[in-house]
């Protein structure tokens, strides 16, 4: 992925705070994954909670921004075990500006914190257990998300794990099991929508 350009806080969490609000639903073009996302070759372990790995990876410095706008670093780093289904940089730039912008204004807050408590899972399901639920479970999961909302996995035609949200659009997981003490990390391509 290319090296993102540090924004002043403020302008991240406007920005976040518009896309995420009137997110757009236009179909974009999806990157596919480099490599399966259940390839354990791909595993990148750390240490720290999953806010302080997200927080040391260049790939999620919007979505750590966000996280800190929204005052959710106290349950990010609690003892979990959580999955963090964590949109790249990349993912909230498909955002519209507007939305990000209105997400991270004050009024924004209670939208924001739904926004990404619904790309927050209970429990510790690397990409090897969400393969063998979902072919368990003839072909697709649902997973109840923080939020209370569910997402629905499957595994795409490339072998990469594919979330559908509530609004029926599509994210890929790009990087699979970035582990954490409390959890584990899967980077997706798509900001999620609970409807």
């Amino acid at each position: 992925m290319r090296p993102t350009r540090p924004v002043p806080g403020a302008l991240w969490v406007a920005a976040l705070v518009l896309a995420l609000a009137a997110c757009d639903r236009e179909a974009s073009p999806v990157k596919p994954a480099a490599e399966p996302a259940t390839a354990p070759a791909g595993t990148r372990a750390a240490t720290g909670t999953v806010l302080t790995v997200a927080q040391r990876d260049p790939d999620f410095t919007t979505l750590v921004s966000a996280i800190q706008t929204a005052g959710m670093e106290g349950t990010l780093n609690g003892a979990g075990p959580f999955t963090v289904f964590a949109p790249t940089n990349a993912a909230f730039e498909k955002v519209p500006a507007e939305r990000r912008d209105a997400l991270a204004l004050p009024e924004g807050a209670a939208d924001l914190r739904r926004l990404l408590t619904y790309h927050v899972v209970p429990g510790r399901l690397d990409g090897a257990v969400l393969s063998q639920r979902i072919q368990a479970g003839g072909g697709s999961m649902s997973l109840t998300t923080m939020q209370g909302g569910t997402l629905t996995a499957r595994i795409s035609a490339d072998g990469a794990i594919a979330l559908t949200d509530a609004a029926g659009d599509v994210s890929r997981v790009v990087e699979a099991d970035i582990t954490a003490s409390n959890g584990v990390i899967h980077g997706v391509d798509t900001v999620m929508s609970p409807g």
